[in-house]
């Protein structure tokens, strides 16, 4: 009996763990010369945490406008 309710539990905890629910994504994005600061916020409707944290990452990059280059990073943060 005791087996059975342990069983019983650890299946109730990894459903509790791996339910589909809205998440929040929040960026703040730096870019130019001098520095712009912007906020963005992304929210994910249903999903798991998983594919939610591979879409809200940490990203930077650069780009040449005339002779100006340019860098930009934003990080982001799941909740």
């Amino acid at each position: 009996m005791k087996k059975i309710t342990l069983l019983a539990v650890a299946a109730l905890a990894i459903s509790f763990a791996s339910c589909k629910k809205d998440r929040t994504c929040t960026c703040t994005s730096t870019s130019g010369n001098p520095s712009v600061t912007t906020t963005s916020t992304t929210t994910f409707t249903k999903v798991k945490k998983g594919p939610a944290k591979d879409a809200c990452q940490k990203t930077s990059g650069s780009y040449t406008s005339g002779s100006n280059t340019n860098t930009w990073t934003s990080d982001c943060k799941l909740s």
